[in-house]
């Protein structure tokens, strides 16, 4: 995932613009059946003693440093927390920092709040906040997302319950990163023990829950925090057990059968079943994801922009909605989510109207490839049975490539290695294109376009224009969010002009729930807020 957050590819959709209240909205899906957007459930009306959710595969780790993908964030957003919070309507308001203030460009002055326990009972203090932020910086640890703090000079403990982030220029995102994994704060005690973040370590945060047991292969137990600080989000859940459920079809027998609760993120293939479903209720909630193409290797054949434009205009985006998303989504114009601009909401559907619509173009794509020299050159793209819309996306690219005129070759990757192709350079050698669904946790849309700056962590084709990246550090320099949202605009401009990526389509972000329970949040901000301290019952 990018990280910026690499919002790294895998099952379906991501981080979302969840606001509160409203009457649902229709979209369309490539011309398929229309889905609803809810923007909330209704608040629970009562405790309940136990929830069972459901994860399309088990964390590698529950290491933050490494919390990149959905199914960590998932976990770790009920049990650790963050510096700032990002709320399910995109606003960043104080976390663990009661005060966070800016008193000159290039410096962020935050005051811990006093009296937050750690699940183990100890207290929170400014020398946590200072361990788990250089975490980050240490190249030992390898931090994916290292990229937030590439303008930070050093953290250091400038009060008793005060820390300060001094920059190396101005960085108005990093404050705004301060609400996803990248501002998480652990016990500086419990990061030094050997094995953190393992089974037989595990974590020890501040959330509104802890982690009771790791049943390696099956589930994460996890138990009501009693000593949770934050009154408002104290859960009505007293235990929680996430499942592995890594076979789509098993996952939506699962939640038919009401083995299961609930889940984020489900197979496509399963919305027709699950909308109809007795023990429950799909949901589509909003978004901030959009599914794209990344050109991995700029050095191949797809280092000529023609080639990735002439690839981009032969493919059938309302057929892949419609085969890869169930027809929930619409064809997207540019490889940043529109629901991604929430500095801006208005401003930006300005600058997207006036985007090129990206419609297929057989002929004229064809002509490209000649022009370019590209005729039987081959291109590798990455599959993976991890989730359908892998390779449904990656066969329909094949099919789309060969009708112009290039050798698109198709690369199975195992399930569990699928998301290192966005954190370990070397997993990504011989490939020249990977699906991504990326989503923003921030609602700024710089969130996004600065990962294409030169040397970024998630550029992963090394595309380098000195143009692009001055105006990255102007908009990061700008305090006043319409004049960043105009500049990041210009950056839009150019991604799209220069097929930095290939964009697909925008997806809503869906979760399914039992019908005994109600209050989760359908959106993806279910990434970087504690959703399940806001589940109950529905009676």
């Amino acid at each position: 995932m990018r990280t910026s957050r690499f919002a790294a590819a895998t099952a379906l959709l991501a981080l979302a613009v969840a606001s509160c209240g409203g009457a649902p909205q229709a979209g369309k899906g490539g011309g398929s059946a229309a889905f609803e957007i809810t923007k909330d459930t209704p608040p629970a009306k009562s405790p309940v003693d136990s929830v069972t959710w459901s994860l399309y595969a088990e964390p590698q780790s529950l290491d933050y440093a490494y919390a990149f993908d959905y199914h960590p964030n998932t976990v770790l957003a009920n049990v650790c927390e963050q510096l700032m919070r990002v709320t399910p309507d995109l606003k960043v308001e104080p976390g663990l920092a009661g005060a966070a203030a800016n008193p000159d460009p290039k410096r962020w002055v935050y005051t811990i709040r006093d009296g937050v326990k750690f699940h183990d009972g100890s207290t929170l203090t400014a020398d946590d906040v200072v361990a788990s932020m250089r975490r980050h910086m240490d190249p030992k640890v390898g931090s994916y997302w290292v990229s937030v703090y590439r303008n930070v000079d050093k953290v250091e403990k400038t009060g008793p319950m005060e820390v300060t982030v001094r920059l190396k220029e101005p960085d108005q995102l990093f404050n705004e990163s301060m609400g996803t994994s990248a501002g998480t704060i652990e016990s500086a005690a419990w990061l030094a023990k050997e094995g953190y973040g393992t089974p037989d370590v595990g974590v020890n945060c501040t959330g509104p829950f802890s982690l009771d047991s790791w049943q390696k292969g099956q589930s994460l137990n996890f138990k009501k925090f009693a000593g949770y600080w934050d009154a408002s989000l104290m859960p009505k859940v007293n235990a929680l057990k996430m499942v592995f459920i890594p076979d789509p079809a098993a996952r939506v027998n699962a939640l038919l059968a009401g083995e299961v609760d609930g889940g984020y993120l489900l197979p496509p293939p399963g919305f027709p079943k699950l909308r109809t479903a007795g023990s429950g209720t799909l949901y589509f909630g909003p978004n901030t994801t959009a599914v794209n193409l990344i050109p991995t290797n700029l050095k191949g054949t797809l280092g000529d922009v023609k080639v990735r434009k002439a690839l981009s205009m032969a493919l059938d985006r309302d057929g892949i909605i419609k085969a890869a998303s169930g027809g929930a989504g619409t064809p997207a114009k540019a490889p940043g989510a529109l629901g991604a601009w929430g500095i801006a909401p208005e401003a930006a559907k300005g600058y997207y109207d006036k985007l090129p619509a990206l419609t297929q173009d057989i002929p004229g794509a064809k002509k490209l490839i000649e022009e370019a020299g590209a005729t039987g050159k081959k291109v590798v793209i990455a599959t993976s049975t991890l989730s359908p819309d892998i390779s449904v996306i990656a066969n329909a690219v094949q099919s789309a490539g060969q009708a112009i005129g290039l050798k698109v070759e198709l690369k199975a990757v195992a399930p569990d290695a699928y998301t290192a192709l966005f954190s370990d350079p070397k997993a990504r050698e011989g490939i020249d294109l990977v699906m991504t669904i990326w989503y923003d946790n921030t609602p700024d849309p710089l969130e996004f376009y600065g990962i294409l700056e030169t040397g970024d962590f998630s550029n992963y084709g090394g595309y380098s224009n000195p143009e692009y990246d001055a105006l990255v550090h102007e908009a990061n320099a700008q305090a006043d969010p319409a004049a960043r949202a105009a500049t990041v605009a210009k950056l839009q401009e150019i991604a799209v002009r220069d097929v930095v990526w290939i964009p697909l389509y925008e997806p809503p972000h869906n979760m399914f729930m039992n019908k005994r329970l109600t209050g989760a949040p359908t959106s993806i901000s279910q990434l970087v807020y504690p959703w399940a301290a806001l589940l109950g019952s529905a009676g």
